[in-house]
């Protein structure tokens, strides 16, 4: 969901069945598990921005099949604040005992030690915790994400949106370094363009 969809991790931890939409190939982002003084909750996206992003298929079908294995649960959490009204949603990731789960436990107990089995950080010492490693924490899928559609030729308004990012001008700061050059464009755009005029389909 962070390298397919661009969610941040309590987006992701966040979603319920009726934010997926697979007829549209959406997924409506418009809710994330937070604490609030130490209390789990349900909350809006971060800046409050609501949005809609595209659903690729390979996403689609991990979650279908996730949902098949993992059945949805049912969980109710305060909004917004940890005295809030109750909210109950279908969340599609839970914990082993079926509640919903906790960031510092998917951290440590499973983040983690994957990267480690991965070799993208060192496995700690028995007894030892794992080094703190922020480039390397869950956000990175989302910067994977942005570069893919930026390499794919995505516009940065559009990357904004998907992102939930408050504006463009945040989205371009932030990933000013990973797109493409004008001069690379330029060259890639004219030499297509003659391709298929010099060497047209039969």
């Amino acid at each position: 969901m962070g390298d397919g969809c661009g969610l941040r991790q309590g987006e992701i931890l966040g979603v319920a069945v009726d934010a997926i939409d697979f007829d549209s190939d959406t997924l409506h982002v418009v809710q994330q598990l937070k604490l609030s003084r130490s209390k789990a909750v349900f909350a809006p996206p971060k800046g409050g921005k609501l949005r809609d992003v595209p659903l690729p298929r390979p996403v689609a079908d991990a979650l279908r099949a996730h949902t098949r294995r993992f059945p949805p649960v049912e969980i109710t959490l305060p909004w917004k604040v940890a005295d809030g009204p109750p909210v109950t949603k279908r969340l599609v990731f839970t914990g082993p005992r079926g509640g919903h789960v906790w960031r510092t436990s998917l951290n440590e107990e499973a983040w983690k030690p994957a990267l480690a089995a991965a070799g993208v950080i060192p496995a700690p010492e028995r007894g030892r915790p794992y080094a703190e490693s922020r480039e390397n924490g869950m956000h990175a899928l989302r910067h994977f994400y942005a570069s893919v559609l930026l390499d794919a030729g995505e516009n940065i308004k559009a990357l904004a949106e998907y992102l939930g990012h408050s504006g463009p001008g945040l989205t371009l700061r932030v990933y000013a370094h990973l797109m493409p050059s004008s001069r690379e464009r330029t060259s890639r755009a004219v030499s297509d363009v003659y391709s298929k005029l010099l060497h047209p389909e039969p």
